[in-house]
């Protein structure tokens, strides 16, 4: 008699999108230990290059100790994000950046001394520099320099995931770079040679190998920077046409928009069972997610997370994005998450409102949440419920106060105008279900021609059931 071995069927696991996406991302990681001393290369090669083991260094201009401090706290979060292991952090008081180092003569001595005795390859600074600032301090500390506006931009090329994302990214990538391209190396000298193989003068042919390579690279950016506006224009495009059928229809749409990692994807998934990716960090999420929900009287409206802000979120990130965070200025309500457990919450929402003004967002209702309960004390608690009396306080993780939250948004939606009283033939079905899903049923009872119905809708359904009102 011979045996038989069946292989046994197991339940295959309930992952959804996100878990998936998370899995992907945490299966490539950056390697510490790689050199990336400078070397003989171009800044389009430069950018590409990993960040590893650094050290932070930020001004202190203005405002308490407390907010330099979280400012730099925040910077060591995005390097962690983008893959680097922070090993010290130094702050400078000054009245403002120095023209030339950013931090200073003496503090540049200081900073170097810091970056030997660590080991670190890289220095981040909390701030934007000017390509002369960027220049000065690589000359001097002799390692890699990254400001913070380059450091978003290498969190955002890692995360971004749709074509339009993708595009966006590049180009604000390259808008930041065009203006800081130059070379490294006597190889890449900027003048060679002179009138007569001399080191003087100037004129034609004196241009050196480096010059020559810069000038290719200037030209193939600009050349690159056209086509993504152009591609972008197009894929606006589509994104408005679908916007404006999205109007048509009369659903209203609610946006998700807030500090990054303050927990909006974590909120949409509770709310609407969406599955996108959720993860403890930084611009964890960049592609908008749209899903559809229905309050507890019917009516239909869509939920959508948008990119998360930050504190400086750079100019080029806003302008390239801009075609994304429009779906923010074009929604019925925008649903503010504050994380209540962050040492700043109020830094949070000034940072989060100048931007929603640059993208014209400032005038739709908003609905503040206060997310993180269950990690936020007792006394921080009391003291933004003070801050902000009508604000929804709320914990993703926990499902803690989403009912009331839940029952916020719906009260704000925006509620059709015109009241009809109409008796609707039993074999319509199909406008009495558009009446719950995009209007307002006050009364109904079951007649034996029809449904008569006390409604609540739009201009535009009320003109087809005009013959409907009784």
């Amino acid at each position: 008699m011979r045996n038989t071995y069946q292989t046994p069927v197991l339940d295959e696991p309930d992952f959804t999108t996100g878990d998936l996406e998370l899995e992907e991302r945490h299966s490539l990681r950056r390697v510490a230990g790689l050199s990336t001393e400078l070397t003989d290369i171009t800044e389009v090669e430069y950018r590409q290059l990993r960040l590893e083991r650094v050290v932070l260094v930020g001004v202190w201009t203005e405002g308490s100790a407390e907010d330099a401090d979280n400012s730099l706290t925040e910077l060591a979060q995005l390097a962690e994000t983008a893959g680097s292991q922070v090993l010290e952090g130094l702050i400078q008081r000054r009245r403002q950046p120095d023209a030339a180092t950013f931090i200073g003569r003496g503090k540049v001595d200081e900073l170097r001394d810091a970056v030997v005795a660590s080991g670190a390859d890289t220095v981040i600074c909390d701030g934007e520099l000017s390509p002369s600032q960027l220049r000065n301090l690589e000359q001097q500390i002799k390692v890699k320099v990254v400001d913070r506006t380059a450091l978003i931009l290498d969190i955002f090329a890692q995360h971004a995931k749709s074509k339009e994302g993708k595009a966006q990214v590049e180009l604000a990538q390259l808008q930041y770079l065009l203006p800081r391209l130059r070379g490294w190396g006597e190889s890449m000298s900027r003048q060679g040679g002179g009138a007569g193989g001399g080191s003087g003068g100037g004129g034609v042919g004196t241009r050196g190998p480096g010059e020559t390579k810069l000038e290719t690279d200037r030209r193939r950016i600009n050349q690159r920077i056209a086509k993504l506006r152009r591609e972008i224009k197009a894929m606006r495009t589509v994104r408005e046409t679908k916007r404006s059928r999205r109007q048509a229809s009369g659903v209203p749409a609610v946006a998700i928009a807030g500090y990054t990692n303050a927990g909006k994807s974590s909120l949409l998934n509770r709310m609407t069972q969406a599955g996108v990716l959720v993860e403890n960090a930084l611009f964890a999420t960049l592609d908008p997610t749209t899903r559809r929900t229905s309050a507890e009287d019917g009516r239909v409206y869509t939920l959508s997370d948008t990119v998360g802000f930050v504190r400086h979120l750079p100019h080029q990130i806003v302008e390239a994005f801009r075609s994304t965070l429009e779906e923010v200025a074009e929604a019925d309500l925008v649903v503010h998450v504050v994380d209540g457990a962050h040492p700043d919450p109020e830094g949070q929402v000034s940072a989060v409102r100048e931007v929603l003004g640059e993208v014209g967002a400032d005038r739709i209702p908003e609905l503040l949440v206060i997310n993180k309960l269950d990690a936020a004390t007792e006394e921080t608690v009391l003291r933004l419920k003070r801050a902000w009396p009508d604000a929804v306080f709320v914990s993703a993780r926990s499902g803690a106060g989403i009912d009331e939250l839940l029952a916020a948004i719906a009260q704000r939606l925006p509620r059709p105008a015109i009241d009809m009283r109409i008796l609707m033939p039993y074999d319509r079905g199909d406008l009495v279900a558009r009446v719950h899903r995009t209007g307002q049923v006050l009364q109904s009872r079951h007649l034996d021609d029809g449904t008569e119905m006390q409604i609540r809708v739009d201009e535009r359904l009320a003109a087809e059931l005009e013959s409907f009102r009784c």
